[in-house]
């Protein structure tokens, strides 16, 4: 085509790209501009002289930017079909361009440069080493020609190491041949890549200083930065022998360049990923070198200048990768020193860690963090923990953390020098809290092992602190609480160092009861520290509650004194009825609007006297009497307690009642502790209440429309009688137990005699009080199923028609909201009546179902006989279970059903599990095959028919729901049928870009996953096993990963391999294979689920297509197979005489062959594919040639090589590559 030709096009071209880019242009035009554009670059035949004028430095950049991209486009997707010398064409006019077609290194835009090397390395990837064995040769005689072309080069280098080695975008004999090419020419690399380095680090530090040069200097240090990047891609996986070669000069040379400000980044980077290397310890012993005064000094040096100008982000991402090759370096010490490398000690470890502790005590709270796990493995270390220099170090670390303990630094205020930093770091306060909730348990942990080491100065420190924090005035800052005048918001000073001393005494003082001798203990101090807490007073919630975890703390001294007992039990009970002198201006009752801090305060003291209770037992046992009247004396106030609090002190009773170890004793405590409870839930009044859901919702007052709906609730106090009884019922089931101990257990009467199996059969002191109530449980449970149908929710007065819905901090938690950092302790835990009442129904649902669920290990036999028992069950738990909502019918699964079944013995899985499980499954399999057919049909027709106030975010809740129920629905099945004894699920995800050399089907489970006998059970009843059939294979084209990943690794193969012995209809059997297909049509983008479900449909096909020709069927309607590989797949298949490939092996073939059906992501699905040819093979057995012999090549390749066999490598770039052909 002529010339004038290619400018006519070009002119368009121009045009076209002018109207895409300019922001006036209208849409059509600009959509036209593209489709010409595109169309272009698909179907015309002279892209390559089009693009080459249109590369020219004359365009201007956009124009520029465009040309280099149709060149690209055309080796991308055109290259297997070009003719030779148009590809020696293309490639000498490329090379030509770098040489002499870019403006100079600081002119040139940055996207220009990216797009030229881009074609270079696609060349590359296509052609070298066997048809452009020169390339190398040619790159490096480019660089000779200044700091532009050298830029350029290391640009190719470094994109060609990425898409090799990182992200290996091309195909496996390619990807080796370049690699193995590459690592052979390796130690040319390096040596290029140092002596550019070197060379223009030089010159830049010359010229920087001479104003007249400046241009140059930037220059030659730009070159300068490109090498540091460029030998960062290369440093993560060469050999180590290139990076400690020249006796570690790469990494003297970048311990210099940290001092140099324009260079630092990128020397820390590569120094980063050098120090982070793993591999043989022999092979990273010369890595200590930087251990060493020169290698240290600098990397100090550099620290401390770049600390030292105040904060500057460019210093301060310098900063962290300076902490993180400390980390690193801190790593690798931990490797060498003790193992068989006969590494030393290194001399400057005390300057080490000095310098490592200068990171932890810095202001920003993320270099602060950074250093933890370093910490961590030093003080765990076998050797270097009994290093004099880190053993002195704990102390000063300790006092680190407990600045570090204290919670400032959030992004919105200006309190602390962390604040700026967290700018720079965090988003939000949001962020910043999750982030140092993360960050306090860490350094938790890390003080943990520090005290183990040095228990006596952790324990010293914390009682100093807690001193203090006692003597200290309270400073309540600029914010106060709601809570009242001059009480501590959770950003007051005084309660940020209370809750960080706090969590400093408590790791260091569990951790000293866990290191020291029970003779070494210092009792006296600690008992000293104690009395000072229990004598404190404050009428602070939030202050009051960190005193409370100090008690609990401080508790195991009372274990050597006794007689503290009483004073420790006195403050705990005083705390469990604390009040802030604010709220006494409401009237006292149940619906005061305590705040959540008082809340905690009064829970916190409940659930610490449980856990003394629970923990100490017999210490506590002598003051029994003493504790039961002060519970009894609260209890007698109806009104002073909440209905948790009150039932958290009988259930600390229970507690210590069961080391009566007498069952005859216990029994009638707890029935004397019952008896309120059953003369109000068993009165007349109640069961009527209890059985009629209309009269339930009038006694609840659900029915009221109410004026003031934050003061007046007349109903409260009903509600509060049946929350009583339900949580008190809940208590006793949970707590009260036989004695661990057989013996024990026989002498108190608590064994009725052994199963045949052996097993101890036990009688549990709360059976008889607890049956009698079990009738008005199942009552309540009915009635409470039932106020879901539509003529009960008609029956809602007007304040509580949304009495039913969800709280809002269950929406949030279910949408993973984040609540607001005040509102957690500052706002009442319920503002209005109407969330009082959805707390009320919430709260009630769960806990009956709790007890229902604790009640058979509770229980055992006791509650498995009880007669009709799968009947009673069916007829309250599930019954109107099409009304039930998703929220609701989660925990029913979670807390009741599943806890059941797990603890039930087989003895009864005729008589209970089976006839309750089989309808319940057949059940949840239609509803949720119903739910994710709405979902299906909504995502198809984006239909929007929703008449909520926010539809968006009530469908998104919607299907979460849905994703959750079905999670907990499959979780239960799988825990039911399939027992997990010895089951590693090995979820490594696929490697990408490598489907033909690794099929990422490791995701399978043993063979050890079989059925349980509740499984096997549960498969013999053929309406059961249908319905756990299809709800398994169904649910793996539901969109919901998770759930489809676990069951196809845990369920499917398991339930399929029991039925294989019967006779499966041919249809079944095409519907299993086609499910999972379908499966990997909506799933595959995804690659642990992508090669779990491909190993099922392995496991299928080869154990089922001997029988059921059908098979063969389905896989001919696979997209794009090929009919010849499938037959020759069969026929390995079915013949049983041929020698069998392995699995390996078979596995990928089979893959190969169902690779139609496998989804991608959108960004996949529309992509152009880039096929790469194979070259002839470097390696060829038994055959002494040349690696590249022109003749051997046959003659539909002969046009792939690139460089001339009659010219020599040319000396001088001018003209551009001219190369002449025979």
């Amino acid at each position: 085509m002529s010339a004038e030709q290619v400018s006519s096009l070009c002119e368009q071209l121009v045009k076209a790209v002018t109207v895409i880019m300019d922001p006036a242009s209208t849409q059509r035009y600009r959509l036209e501009a593209l489709k010409f554009c595109e169309e272009f670059k698909e179907k015309c035949p002279i892209c390559v002289p089009c693009g080459l004028k249109l590369a020219e430095k004359t365009q201007t950049a956009i124009v520029r930017h465009f040309g280099l991209q149709i060149l690209e486009h055309v080796v991308k997707f055109r290259w297997n079909n070009m003719p030779r010398l148009e590809k020696v064409y293309l490639k000498n006019n490329v090379m030509g361009l770098i040489s002499s077609g870019t403006q100079s290194i600081l002119e040139e835009e940055s996207h220009i440069k990216d797009v030229l090397s881009r074609i270079v390395v696609e060349m590359i990837k296509r052609e070298w080493p066997q048809h452009w064995p020169d390339m190398l040769k040619e790159l490096d005689t480019l660089s000779k020609q200044g700091e532009t072309q050298t830029e350029l080069v290391m640009f190719i280098l470094l994109r060609l190491a990425e898409d090799v080695v990182t992200f290996q975008t091309l195909p496996t004999q390619r990807r080796r041949d370049i690699q193995q090419t590459l690592t052979q020419n390796m130690e040319k690399i390096f040596s290029f890549l140092l002596t550019a380095l070197q060379q223009n680090v030089n010159k830049y530090r010359r010229m920087k200083t001479d104003v007249g040069q400046e241009p140059k200097a930037q220059a030659n240090c730009r070159v300068g930065m490109a090498a540091l990047n460029t030998l960062a891609g290369y440093i993560d996986w060469v050999a180590l022998s290139h990076i400690t070669a020249d006796n570690c000069k790469l990494l003297e040379m970048l311990c210099l360049l940290l001092n140099e400000p324009e260079l630092q980044i990128g020397a820390a980077e590569c120094l980063l990923i050098a120090v982070s290397r793993k591999g043989k310890l022999e092979d990273r012993k010369p890595l200590m070198v930087l251990f060493g005064d020169v290698a240290m000094h600098y990397i100090l040096s550099a620290a401390q200048t770049a600390d030292g100008g105040g904060l500057v982000e460019k210093h301060y991402v310098f900063l962290k990768r300076l902490c993180q090759v400390l980390c690193a370096l801190g790593s690798q010490l931990c490797a060498l020193v003790g193992s068989d490398s006969d590494v030393e000690m290194p001399p400057n470890f005390g300057k080490y860690l000095d310098s490592f502790l200068a990171f932890t005590t810095h202001p920003s709270q993320f270099l602060r963090s950074s250093t933890q796990i370093t910490w961590g493995a030093l003080f765990r270390h076998e050797v270097l923990s009994r290093d004099p220099l880190l053993l002195a170090m704990i102390p000063k670390y300790l006092r680190a953390s407990m600045t570090n303990l204290v919670k400032v630094g959030f992004p919105s205020k200006s309190d602390s020098p962390s604040c700026e930093y967290s700018r720079f770091d965090f988003d939000s306060d949001e962020d910043f809290n999750a982030f140092f909730n993360s960050f306090r348990a860490q350094q938790g942990e890390v003080m943990r092992m520090a005290c183990r080491l040095d228990p006596r100065t952790g324990f010293q420190m914390a009682g100093e602190w807690l001193k203090y924090q006692l003597t200290a005035p309270v400073d309540t800052g600029p914010m106060n609480s709601k809570t009242g005048e001059g009480l501590c918001s959770v950003f007051s000073p005084s309660f940020v160092q209370w809750d960080a001393m706090t969590f400093f005494s408590e790791s260091v003082i569990s951790q000293m009861f866990r290191t020291l001798d029970k003779d070494e203990i210092p009792v006296n101090d600690g008992i000293d520290l104690l009395q000072l807490v229990l004598n404190f007073e404050t009428k602070d919630p939030l202050i009051l509650s960190c005193v409370l975890t100090n008690v609990s703390a401080l508790f195991p001294f009372v274990t050597y004194r006794p007689e503290y007992l009483p004073q420790v039990l006195a403050k705990l009970f005083a705390s469990v009825t604390f009040e802030v002198i604010e709220e006494s201006k409401f009237v006292m009752s149940v619906q005061a609007p305590r705040t959540r801090a008082v809340k905690n305060v009064r829970r916190h003291a409940c659930s610490s006297i449980i856990k003394m209770c629970r923990d100490y037992p017999q210490l506590v046992l002598p003051n029994f009497e003493m504790l039961y009247n002060h519970v009894k004396q609260l209890l007698s106030n109806e009104l002073l307690l909440t209905q948790m609090e009150k039932c958290a002190l009988m259930e600390a009773l229970v507690l210590i009642s069961n080391q009566f170890k007498d069952y005859e004793r216990q029994k009638a405590f707890l029935e004397e502790l019952l008896a309120p409870v059953a003369g109000l839930w068993l009165s007349p009044e109640m069961q009527r209440v209890l059985s009629d859901p209309e009269a339930f919702i009038s006694y609840v007052g659900a029915d009221n429309k109410i004026a003031d709906p934050v003061l007046e609730d007349p109903s409260g106090l009903n509600r509060s009688r049946i929350s009583f009884c339900v949580y008190t019922i809940l208590g006793v089931v949970k707590r009260a137990r036989w004695p661990a101990a057989t013996e024990e257990a026989k002498a108190g009467g608590f064994l009725l005699g052994y199963m045949p199996s052996g097993t101890p059969i036990y009688r549990n002191p709360c059976t008889e009080q607890i049956l009698k109530l079990l009738d008005n449980l199942l009552a309540l449970i009915r009635t409470h199923n039932n106020l879901y149908t539509p003529e009960m929710v008609a029956r809602l007065g007007e304040t509580f028609a949304k009495a039913l819905d969800m709280l809002e901090v269950e929406k949030n938690a279910i949408l993973g909201l984040p609540q607001p950092l005040l509102e957690l302790y500052d706002s009442p835990v319920y503002k209005t009546v109407l969330e009082r009442m959805q707390g009320f129904f919430c709260t009630l649902y769960d806990n009956c179902f709790h007890i229902l669920g604790n009640a058979g290990p509770s229980m055992q036999q006791d509650f498995y006989t009880v007669e009709g028992l799968a009947t009673q069950l069916l007829s309250s738990a599930f019954i109107n279970l099409n009304n039930i909502p998703d929220y609701r019918l989660r925990p029913m699964l979670r807390v009741f059903v599943k806890p059941l079944v797990l603890s039930c013995p087989s003895e009864y899985y005729e008589t209970l599990v089976c006839p309750m499980l089989g309808p319940l499954f057949t059940y949840l399999h239609v509803r949720l095959s119903q739910k994710w057919q709405v979902i299906n049909q909504r995502s198809m027709l984006c239909e929007d028919d929703t008449a909520d106030d926010n539809p968006e975010s009530q469908e998104m809740l919607e299907e979460q729901l849905v994703r959750l129920l079905t999670r907990e629905v499959m979780d239960l099945i799988t825990v039911c049928c399939v027992s997990k004894k010895g089951v590693e699920h090995n979820t490594t995800a696929a490697v990408d870009g490598d489907d033909d050399e690794a099929m990422a089907t490791e995701v399978t489970p043993p063979a050890s996953a079989e059925l349980t006998e509740l499984g096997k059970c549960l498969m013999k009843q053929e309406d059961v096993c249908t319905a756990l059939l299809i709800t398994a294979y169904t649910s793996l084209c539901w969109k919901d990963t998770l759930s489809c990943q676990r069951t196809t690794t845990q369920l499917c193969w398991p339930l399929l391999k029991q039925v294989l012995p019967g006779n499966l209809l041919p249809d079944a059997v095409s519907w299993f294979f086609t499910s999972v297909l379908k499966g990997l049509q909506i799933h595959g983008q995804h690659d642990g689920c992508m090669a779990a479900l491909v190993h099922l449909a392995f496991q299928i096909y080869e154990a089922l297509r001997p029988r059921y020709a059908e098979l063969k069927a389905v896989m001919e309607q696979v997209p794009d197979i090929q009919r010849d590989s499938l037959e020759q797949f069969d026929s390995k298949l079915l013949n049983p005489t041929l020698q069998k490939v392995a699995d390996k092996r078979r596995k990928d073939h089979f893959k190969r062959l169902i690779a139609g059906c496998i989804g991608k992501s959108l960004g996949e699905q529309f992509r152009k594919e880039v096929h790469i040819r194979n070259l002839p093979s470097l390696f060829k057995k038994l055959e002494l040639r040349p690696l590249i012999c022109p003749h051997c090549l046959p003659n539909d390749c002969s046009a792939l090589r690139l460089t001339s066999e009659k010219r020599p490598a040319p000396t001088s770039l001018q003209p551009p590559f001219s190369c002449r052909y025979q």
